[in-house]
């Protein structure tokens, strides 16, 4: 039987206010309902650049490569990418690939808390698939993709927008 890690790492200083602060600003922006969502990409984050200091140390040409094509297949980074830019990625980059966030992006909801309801609610799809997560992460050739699933009660509610 194989042992469970959590993939998430908790502050280590539970109560500083201004850690505090900056969640709850990016929690209200994104639309999140726990820390734990932040945390999450802050792991994820902290791997990605764990892994370009490492690169960067042992000067490995082709896992350099392997980093920069994933994290541009992505969309954190563009074409003419280098370590020192996987180095300087931000969390607030992280949180706008969610689906949650192009939902939003693509005024299919109104709030981030609507754009999550939709999505948990089954109403979003991601390629003709329905995705109940907020936090899919979307990448750059999916982005495009984002509809409602099929006849969803809400796609014939939502009004045209004319352009």
């Amino acid at each position: 039987m194989r042992k469970l890690r959590s993939k998430i790492k908790k502050p280590r200083t539970p109560w500083d206010k201004e850690r505090i602060d900056k969640e709850r600003q990016l929690m209200k922006t994104y639309g999140l309902r726990r820390k734990k969502e932040i945390w999450k990409a802050e792991s994820t984050l902290r791997s990605f650049r764990r892994r370009a200091r490492d690169l960067a140390a042992k000067k490995d040409k082709i896992q350099e490569k392997i980093l920069l094509d994933k994290l541009q297949k992505l969309g954190l980074l563009n074409k003419d990418a280098t370590l020192d830019d996987v180095l300087s990625l931000t969390i607030e980059k992280l949180l706008d690939r969610r689906l949650q966030t192009f939902v939003l992006k693509n005024n299919l909801a109104n709030t981030p808390k609507q754009a999550r309801q939709l999505i948990t609610h089954g109403h979003i799809s991601v390629d003709d698939r329905k995705i109940v997560y907020p936090g899919f992460n979307v990448t750059q050739d999916l982005e495009k993709k984002i509809s409602f699933y099929g006849e969803s009660p809400i796609k014939i509610a939502k009004p045209k927008t004319s352009s």
